[in-house]
């Protein structure tokens, strides 16, 4: 393993859950202006409709995939401004 991939460990597991807070955030928020609700179901309550779980789901899913990929990427980059190399 190269060092640089070593290196950039620690920094790849923090913006992991850094992404995680803005992803979580970002899904609230578009919860609300999709369902106008305050919470998003849950797969196990009971008086939500299939279709209203399932829909929560996908837009949770799409959301913090798409932040996940943006926020690691941006940090791979900014590694490879810093050090010259890619961490990989």
């Amino acid at each position: 393993m190269k060092a640089s991939a070593i290196a950039y460990r620690p920094v790849g597991l923090a913006l992991g859950a850094f992404s995680g807070m803005i992803a979580s955030t970002a899904f609230k928020q578009t919860w609300k202006l999709i369902e106008g609700e305050g919470d998003a179901p849950d797969a196990t309550d009971e008086d939500r409709p299939w279709r209203q779980i399932l829909i929560a789901a996908a837009v949770q899913g799409a959301i913090f995939a798409v932040v996940k990929a943006t926020v690691e990427r941006s940090g791979a980059q900014a590694t490879r401004r810093l050090t010259g190399t890619w961490p990989g």
